[in-house]
């Protein structure tokens, strides 16, 4: 970003300089896709209250910073779960 700024075209052409990159980039976006499909659902049926934390995370920093974020959540109000099964 220093010599070009925040060009969306330019990151566009390099990542499809070549096959490698452009396919390095499908599954980047193919993984991030399916990330925010598995946390909505997820999310829902358990009832996490703030999904959209690990789906910003997940578009701003990645899937390796969303899936852990949100696994973590997940484990939360699993344990909340559980605890709440035994007083009843």
């Amino acid at each position: 970003m220093g010599e070009n700024g925040f060009n969306l075209t330019m990151l566009f052409n390099e990542a499809r300089q070549n096959r490698i990159s452009e396919f390095a980039w499908l599954d980047v976006l193919i993984s991030a896709v399916v990330l925010i499909e598995f946390i909505i659902y997820e999310g829902k049926r358990i009832g996490i209250k703030h999904m959209w934390i690990p789906i910003i995370g997940t578009l701003t920093v990645g899937v390796s910073f969303g899936l852990p974020l949100f696994l973590f959540l997940r484990e939360i109000r699993m344990d909340k779960m559980k605890t709440y099964a035994h007083k009843l």
